[in-house]
């Protein structure tokens, strides 16, 4: 009947092209406006470009140059004052209910100029995704109304509303509050689930935020990214190319002579290995030490094992202080803490030649290796073997 709309689809044929399209939206928000425009971690053949440009001006009202800018500034700014979506900031409710709104007042005109660099500048763009942007979701309603009758007033609104409440509101707001961590990068990104389904992989949040230049946001092997195996198969036939997917860096088995390729690749990996002085060190030697501890610090061994490895700029005060307090009482601990953050300065200190960073490395493993602790014995002679990976 005429008011089914042209395809005369039943209610469950509605809700999987509803679900199909609202995927497509996804798809093209993380892989076109995400991986390929703001991080340039993917190359996309002109004609799937377009393809994702133009869905996105029918159903989002969103155009290339300002996503890219706000998200760039975020990663720039991020859990600053000047971080245009901060839950650490603004709080988390704010972030899940006015998310599109914080987008629109963080498009100014100096975050466009800034931030917005190497964004699609033709005359499509200038003429009419730019100037109409509200056109392109006025035109989606109506081939809404035509295709599925009075259905597509309720399939219009879900269109609508996918973004800002799965992008805007979940991803910028729980992936900065709640989930885990794989890598102690210098925010609050965290991995709100293991598989990246319904984001298009963008649930991997802290794998983002740890390396934002890879195309691939899975790290684990347990891990899903769907984004990556979208790539994979634009791949196939010539669409796509990733630029960046892992670190340079890996291990040759059997060395044992530190070089400034070592240093190199140790700074270049040094999110994975923090993660794995946390395995290989500080779990270990907390182990050993938690009957040691008296008996409340001792119910607290489990928060505690996430404070040692945790970045400290973003402990709140008081759990700084139960650290503290810790430390205090432990001296194996306090030194296994302490190596952990002489170790990271090798990176973080500004300035320094290749040799002097290398220099520093070799005093580092030497008073590992010299502290009559196993862990951090073993986990010098684990750096050693560390070099670039060869190209190609």
């Amino acid at each position: 009947m005429w008011f089914n709309g042209l395809l005369d689809l039943s209610v469950t044929q509605l809700i999987l092209v509803t679900l199909g399209m609202t995927h497509v939206t996804i798809v093209s928000v993380t892989l076109y406006l995400h991986r390929h425009s703001a991080h340039n971690a993917l190359d996309l053949h002109p004609v799937l470009q377009h393809v994702f440009r133009f869905w996105l001006w029918l159903t989002t009202a969103q155009n290339t140059k300002a996503w890219t800018a706000i998200h760039r500034k975020h990663h720039a700014k991020c859990e600053t004052g000047e971080d245009p979506h901060s839950p650490v900031v603004l709080g988390l409710r704010t972030v899940l209910l006015e998310g599109a709104e914080l987008y629109a007042r963080a498009a100014t005109p100096e975050t466009l100029e800034r931030y917005g660099q190497r964004t699609p500048d033709d005359w499509i763009e200038r003429r009419l995704y730019t100037p109409y942007k509200s056109l392109g979701i006025v035109l989606m309603a109506v081939i809404d109304l035509l295709l599925f009758g009075v259905n597509g007033i309720w399939i219009w609104a879900i269109q609508m509303l996918w973004i800002p409440v799965w992008a805007a509101g979940v991803i910028n707001g729980i992936g900065h509050s709640l989930g885990y961590r794989n890598f102690e990068c210098l925010d609050n990104a965290r991995n709100i689930l293991p598989w990246g389904i319904l984001v298009g992989g963008e649930e991997l949040h802290n794998n983002h935020h740890t390396y934002p230049n890879s195309a691939k946001l899975s790290r684990r092997w347990y891990e899903v990214d769907i984004g990556w195996a979208y790539i994979r198969l634009f791949q196939l036939f010539g669409l796509a190319r990733p630029k960046g997917v892992r670190p340079i860096a890996h291990r040759i088995p059997g060395k044992q002579e530190l070089d400034t390729d070592t240093v190199m690749a140790i700074a270049n990996n040094r999110f994975d290995i923090m993660r794995q002085y946390r395995k290989r060190v500080i779990e270990p030697a907390l182990r050993q030490q938690k009957a040691r501890l008296d008996g409340e610090l001792r119910a607290r061994y489990r928060r505690l094992r996430k404070l040692l490895a945790r970045e400290v700029t973003l402990l709140p005060a008081r759990e700084r202080a139960h650290l503290d307090q810790v430390l205090a009482q432990n001296a194996m601990l306090r030194q296994v803490y302490d190596k952990s953050h002489e170790l990271q300065r090798l990176w973080r200190q500004r300035g320094l030649k290749p040799q002097e960073k290398l220099q520093a490395l070799l005093d580092w493993c030497r008073e590992a290796e010299a502290s009559g602790i196993r862990y951090l014995a073993e986990f010098a002679e684990h750096l050693r073997a560390y070099s670039l990976r060869p190209a190609g």
